[in-house]
C-alpha cells in the first residue's frame, strides 16, 4: 500500500498566534502516523487548520498500511506519534503482542463503528426482524435474529465468517460484544491458540479497514465491524448493509486515542503537551457551532491524502446521518464526536473497559484483581498532561474553562444499563463485578485450557 506523505513546509517564521513561543520544544520536526479512517480527523485538521503550526511544530502525516505496522513505527521511532487502537497502547504495555510502554494523553473520539452484514446474510434476517410505527426496520438490531442464519451457514458445512481490523481492536470488542448480547459465541483467545477462535459459533479474523469492502464482496467473510467510511462504502457500493452503529452499542463508547511511547513523553515533555494543545483545538474545532465545520472536514478526509474516500460517502455519517439499508439515511447526530462529553479527556474508565474485554475474551489469559486494572489504566492513560495542555488553552484564551472535567478523577460515572445494548451496566471501578455479570466470557478463576473453560 502506498505510503501517503505530506511535509509541512519548512518555514522558520511563525506565522500564527504568539503561542509558539510559550514552550520551548525538545522536538519540533515530527512524523505521525495514521489509518485511512475519518476519526483520524483531529490530526488532518490540527494539519490544515494550523493549529500545529500555531505550537511550532513542523508535522508530517503518513498513512500506514495496517495497525501493526503503525504500532511498530511508533515503538521503533520512524513514527513520534499515532492514531492509534485504544487497545494497542495497553496491550503493548502489559505485554500482549508487541511489548513496549505507550501511553496516551488525548483521545480522538467517541462512537464512529457499525457493524455491516452482506446481502445475503441481510437477506435472510430481514423478514424475521421487528419494525416501528413507519414500517421501518426497529433499531437498534439484535445478533439474536443471527442465529438462524449461522445454524442454517452450518447446515450447508460453512463457517460463518466476519472480519475486524485488528486482535485488540474497539472493533474486535464491539463485535464481540454484540454476538454475545444476541447469544452467540465469538470464541476465545488462549496462550496457545491466538486465534481466537476457540468454541466459537462465529469465526472473527483480521482485515485491514480499507479492504473490508472488497473482502466482503468477494465472499470470503459475510459481515464486519469497522470505522467509517467503510461501513457506508458497503451501501454506496450496494454489497451490504450496515445493521447497528456503535453508538447504539454502547452510547457515547471511547474510540481512539493518540498514542506515544512513554520514553517520549518523558523526553519530550513541552513537545508532548504543544502535540496534546494542537489535538485539543482541532477536537473543538470538529465540534463547534453544532458541527458547522463538519462539510469542510470531510472535504479535506476526502483527498487521497488522509482517508481517499468519495465525499458523499464521508459525509454520510460523518454530517450527523448514518444510512442503514439503501435508502434507510437516519439521523445519528452524535455517530462521530470529537470534543463534547469530554470525548478528548483520556479517562481511565475507559482504559479499564478495554481491559476487561480483553480478559472476558481471555487474551488477559489469568484473573486480576480490581487494583490491576486500575494500575495499568494510570500507566498508560495520562490525563494529567492533557489538563495541563487544556490549562494553556484556557490561559491563552483558545478554550474555555467549562469544557474540561479539572476535578475528575479519571473515572466517568457508570455508564447506565440503557446506554448499553445488553442492558449490563458498566462501572470502571469494579471490573471484576462488571466481568462476572456478562453471560458469555471468562469469569473470575476461569481460564482457557486447551478447546476447554476450565474454573
Amino acid at each position: 500500500m502506498k505510503t501517503f506523505m505530506m511535509a509541512l513546509a519548512a518555514s522558520t517564521a511563525l506565522t500564527g498566534p504568539a503561542l509558539a513561543g510559550t514552550l520551548e520544544l525538545e522536538k519540533d520536526v515530527l512524523t505521525f502516523g495514521f489509518i485511512k479512517l475519518t476519526d483520524m480527523a483531529p490530526l488532518a485538521v490540527a494539519y490544515e487548520q494550523g493549529f500545529f503550526d500555531d505550537e511550532g511544530l513542523f508535522v508530517t502525516l503518513e498513512a500506514q498500511a495496517n495497525w501493526k505496522v503503525l504500532l511498530d513505527g511508533v515503538i521503533g521511532g520512524t513514527l513520534d506519534g499515532a492514531h492509534m487502537l485504544a487497545g494497542q497502547p495497553l496491550a503493548a504495555t502489559i505485554g500482549y503482542g508487541t511489548e513496549a510502554h505507550i501511553v496516551t494523553p488525548f483521545s480522538m473520539d467517541l462512537n464512529g463503528n457499525g457493524i455491516t452484514l452482506s446481502n445475503e446474510v441481510w437477506e435472510m434476517m430481514k423478514p424475521n426482524l421487528p419494525t416501528d410505527a413507519d414500517g421501518k426496520i426497529a433499531h437498534p438490531i439484535s445478533a439474536s435474529y443471527l442465529k438462524p442464519v449461522i445454524e442454517d451457514f452450518n447446515a450447508r458445512g460453512k463457517p460463518f465468517n466476519m472480519g475486524m481490523v485488528f486482535p485488540v481492536s474497539t472493533h474486535n470488542y464491539e463485535l464481540r460484544y454484540w454476538l454475545a448480547a444476541g447469544g452467540i459465541n465469538p470464541g476465545y483467545y488462549s496462550p496457545e491458540n491466538v486465534t481466537g477462535q476457540i468454541g466459537a459459533e462465529a469465526f472473527l479474523s483480521v482485515t485491514p479497514p480499507p479492504q473490508m469492502p472488497a473482502t466482503l464482496e468477494a465472499g470470503t467473510i459475510s459481515g464486519y465491524c469497522v470505522g467509517e467510511p467503510w461501513n457506508q462504502q458497503a451501501v454506496f457500493k450496494g454489497i451490504g448493509v450496515p445493521v447497528i452503529t456503535d453508538y447504539e452499542l454502547w452510547k457515547n463508547n471511547p474510540e481512539k486515542v493518540f498514542g506515544i511511547t512513554a520514553e517520549f513523553a518523558e523526553e519530550n515533555p513541552n513537545t508532548t503537551l504543544a502535540i496534546v494543545k494542537a489535538l485539543i483545538r482541532a477536537a473543538m474545532w470538529l465540534d463547534e457551532n453544532d458541527n458547522a465545520n463538519r462539510p469542510e472536514a470531510v472535504e479535506i478526509l476526502s483527498r487521497p491524502d488522509y482517508v481517499g474516500a468519495d465525499y458523499e460517502v464521508i459525509a454520510s455519517s460523518m454530517t450527523g446521518t448514518f444510512e442503514y439499508e439503501k435508502g434507510d439515511k437516519r439521523d445519528v447526530p452524535d455517530f462521530n464526536v470529537f470534543f463534547r462529553y469530554n470525548a478528548t479527556y483520556p479517562f481511565y474508565s475507559d482504559a479499564v473497559w478495554y481491559l476487561t474485554q480483553m480478559r472476558r475474551w481471555g487474551q488477559i489469559a489469568e484473573p486480576k484483581p480490581d487494583n490491576w486494572y486500575d494500575e495499568v489504566a494510570r500507566s498508560v492513560y495520562k490525563p494529567e498532561i492533557y489538563l495541563e495542555a487544556a490549562k494553556m488553552l484556557v490561559d491563552e484564551g483558545l478554550a474555555s474553562s467549562e469544557d474540561f472535567p479539572w476535578d475528575s478523577d479519571g473515572y466517568k460515572a457508570p455508564t447506565p444499563a440503557e446506554d448499553i445494548i445488553d442492558g449490563i451496566p458498566f462501572d470502571g471501578k469494579a471490573p471484576n463485578a462488571y466481568i462476572d455479570s456478562l453471560p458469555i466470557g471468562l469469569k473470575a478463576g476461569q481460564t482457557v485450557v486447551g478447546s476447554a473453560i476450565q474454573g
